[in-house]
């Protein structure tokens, strides 16, 4: 599996454009499986279904005050926070179906986390708290009470794209700009169940962490450290804007009907989930 650590700073929407890039590449037989840890801005990811939401320009408006850039996210779920304390990541595989392997693929990502995040001291479980943001089974938290990493998955035809947020340290920003954001779109939120692994450890970096996870996803698989080459940026160049808060629709998407909780969207070929 390739590692990378690639960030870019001041780009939040090319950020998430990357890691969009990554899995079309490996969807077309272009690039091997992919593991992206890095070190995120302070953006404020909003779903497809966020942006259906009544209140959705307050939202983002209320993202804005609070100093977070908004984008529009991979995954599917709910509005998450992103920022320099945290850890993100992003995990792109191949998938011969779209629906066969997403409960296996959460379960693995999940599995990772917890056993970096024991490993830092933290009892972690796998599991959703009540009233927690971007809500789903395969959360990551602190004894029951806490969230501290959100997982959500999307599936395209011939790849997957399990990704997420760890959150390291600064969980009060997390709450400040949910709360308001969380009023906006109409959803119910408890601040309390927001946390960080700083608030279970004292303090660690966000390196720390990140090396708990590249030690344990290495325990599954070998790792090759690497970089995005130029046609994976040049594609993340093209759909940078589409990732933009404001941007058009992509075309293709559309509800899909008689969806479960977690399931947000799917256009005629892929679907997003989170869990």
């Amino acid at each position: 599996m390739l590692l990378l650590d690639q960030a870019c700073p001041g780009r939040p929407a090319f950020d998430t454009a990357l890691s969009r890039a990554l899995l079309q590449r490996v969807a077309e037989g272009h690039a091997r499986e992919t593991l992206r840890l890095y070190r995120p801005d302070d953006v404020l990811a909003f779903s497809v279904f966020d942006r259906t939401r009544p209140g959705f320009s307050r939202a983002v408006a209320a993202a804005r005050a609070a100093g977070f850039a908004p984008v529009l996210r991979l995954a599917g779920g709910r509005a998450a926070v992103f920022h320099r304390r945290t850890l993100a990541f992003a995990w792109s595989l191949p998938a011969e179906d779209l629906r066969a392997g997403v409960e296996a693929r959460f379960e693995e990502m999940a599995e990772i986390l917890r056993e970096a995040l024991q490993a830092l001291g933290v009892d972690a479980r796998i599991g959703e708290v009540p009233g927690e943001y971007c809500p789903g089974r395969h959360s990551l938290n602190a004894g029951g009470r806490r969230k501290l990493a959100g997982i959500g998955q999307r599936v395209v035809r011939g790849a997957a794209h399990v990704g997420g947020v760890v959150v390291v340290g600064e969980s009060r920003r997390v709450r400040d700009a949910l709360v308001p954001v969380y009023r906006e779109l109409g959803f119910a939120l408890d601040p309390d169940s927001a946390g960080s692994v700083e608030d279970e450890t004292g303090p660690i970096t966000v390196e720390d962490v990140a090396a708990a996870v590249r030690a344990a996803a290495a325990r599954r698989v070998e790792l090759a450290p690497a970089r995005a080459d130029a046609e994976t940026l040049a594609a993340a160049e093209a759909l940078a804007g589409e990732h933009e808060i404001g941007a058009a629709p992509r075309p293709g998407l559309r509800p899909l009907a008689g969806a479960g909780k977690g399931v947000v969207e799917t256009p005629t070929r892929d679907a997003t989930r989170s869990a």
